[in-house]
């Protein structure tokens, strides 16, 4: 990345507004998601008046093979408006694909949109030139095949764009997607399946007058300057939750179990979600890599951005004609409400959650042989008067490499969250969280002042990849660093 492009955020966007300053690195909704608030000019619909969608399954165009054209494309997302959304085959959220563990996967990316794109598997462990590197880009009018082994557990992954300096604003444009991998030791559970498994992605958005996205980029082509206007460093919050694209809908649901796949992919909230009336909660059964060994009971779920929480809720201990709603504990007014459940009848209902439900290792310190410490916070580093968001005080570079772990063992990281909450995913290696039951993750949720120890298992591929924050407008003011798997 080059820094001598990056006259950033001197500016303020004329016409949005805007809730307080996150520029000194506090937050101004909450104490719990870094960023500033941007308010809706159009007027955004009542609660729980719009459907959810589910997002279609993609069909392969011949086995373990996939198109995705990703293009421009005028959606209703508030009634009675039009937006425009950059979305992988023109939807927001993109097309699920559900593919097998061990069976090769091959997804060509056709990018019809007039700037350059960069596809990442989050989660998948893949090889270090079909991974998405930030740099790795595909220019307007080109296709690119990312080759996928997928030689993992079953798991509830996504794909999004990771363009360098502009990934916060083309995700926030549409660009995120479902990627579900399936193998036999989940197929042999009962759980919840068919139309009682459902994916939601939850994301928070403001929107314009004219009902299309707001977002306050210096350069809203973003094709020159990148990164966003000063008031929001820290990050962007918007007011308007999406579910699956709707605006907090609503879904009608059988008095029986359902699986949820909960994936946060919003730029910069976060959120702590819970049931209400309570009921039973949820019972998670899986997290970013995978299932748990055993299951755990939730009255709540704090979920950063890019997390994912496999749950089941068991609306049977509700009556028909009851509504559930799951709230936004962390959240404020609108974003205090996240979607809506209506329990419609009783119905059979042949699933149940097991005790046991995956063989997951725990690792331990001794499994070590390298520790290593980073701290991610803002300073060390400043462009054109700017503070920059840094790793070990280091903006990104693309030549600078921060470890080099050898194939096939363990490290342990100490992960440090400075100034603000920061969200850190480390690409390609899989961790555990000594002492947890969070089973195997990819991205752990940092609160400010938090450190994290974690052990990270690099196995599968050598070469370079990243880790970074994942508030998107703190991995585009160069929060992210290069590791080298040797």
């Amino acid at each position: 990345m080059n820094l001598s492009r990056r006259g950033l955020f001197r500016v303020t966007a004329a016409g949005l507004l805007v809730a307080g300053c996150a520029s000194g690195g506090s937050n101004t909704e909450t104490e719990s998601s870094a960023g500033t608030l941007l308010r809706s000019a159009a007027k955004l619909p009542e609660p729980f008046t719009v459907p959810l969608p589910v997002p279609p399954v993609l069909r392969p165009v011949r086995p373990g093979h996939y198109e995705i054209t990703q293009r421009a494309a005028d959606v209703e997302i508030l009634p009675g408006l039009r937006t425009t959304v950059w979305g992988y085959d023109g939807i927001f959220p993109g097309p699920t694909i559900e593919t097998r563990r061990g069976q090769t996967t091959v997804v060509r990316h056709r990018n019809e949109l007039g700037v350059p794109v960069v596809v990442h598997l989050h989660g998948g462990r893949t090889p270090p030139e079909h991974d998405g590197y930030p740099l790795d880009l595909v220019a307007p009018g080109a296709a690119r095949e990312y080759v996928y082994p997928l030689d993992q557990p079953a798991a509830t992954l996504w794909y999004h764009d990771h363009r360098a300096d502009f990934t916060g604003p083309q995700v926030y444009r549409g660009l995120a997607g479902f990627h579900l991998i399936r193998d036999d030791e989940e197929d042999a559970l009962p759980l919840p399946r068919g139309e009682r498994e459902v994916p939601l992605m939850i994301t928070d958005r403001s929107f314009a007058a004219d009902g299309s996205f707001a977002y306050p980029s210096v350069d809203p082509s973003l094709l020159g300057e990148p990164g966003v206007t000063d008031d929001f460093v820290s990050g962007v919050l918007g007011d308007c939750i999406l579910v699956n694209g709707a605006p907090w809908p609503v879904m009608e649901v059988d008095a029986a179990r359902y699986r949820f796949r909960i994936l946060n992919a919003s730029n910069a909230r976060r959120y702590r979600l819970a049931l209400d009336p309570p009921g039973p909660g949820f019972v998670q059964i899986g997290g970013d890599q995978g299932l748990l060994a055993a299951p755990v009971r939730h009255d709540q779920l704090q979920i950063a951005q890019a997390e994912r929480y496999d749950v089941v809720i068991d609306f049977s201990a509700y009556q028909p004609g009851q509504e559930v709603t799951l709230l936004n504990r962390l959240g404020e007014d609108g974003t205090a409400r996240v979607m809506r459940f209506v329990v419609t009848r009783r119905a059979a209902d042949d699933s149940a959650i097991p005790d046991r439900l995956a063989d997951v290792r725990p690792l331990s310190r001794a499994d070590a042989v390298v520790e290593r410490e980073f701290t991610f916070r803002r300073g060390g580093a400043e462009h054109h008067g700017m503070t920059l968001w840094t790793v070990n005080g280091m903006p990104f570079s693309a030549d600078g490499v921060v470890a080099e772990p050898a194939l096939g063992t363990v490290e342990l990281w100490r992960l440090r969250a400075q100034n603000v909450p920061h969200p850190i995913h480390i690409h390609l290696a899989p961790f555990q969280i000594p002492g947890t039951a969070h089973g195997w993750k990819d991205t752990v949720d940092l609160g400010n002042g938090d450190q994290a120890e974690v052990l990270v298992r690099f196995e599968g591929y050598r070469g370079k990849y990243v880790m970074h924050c994942h508030n998107l407008e703190h991995e585009d003011m160069m929060m992210m660093a290069n590791f080298v798997v040797r």
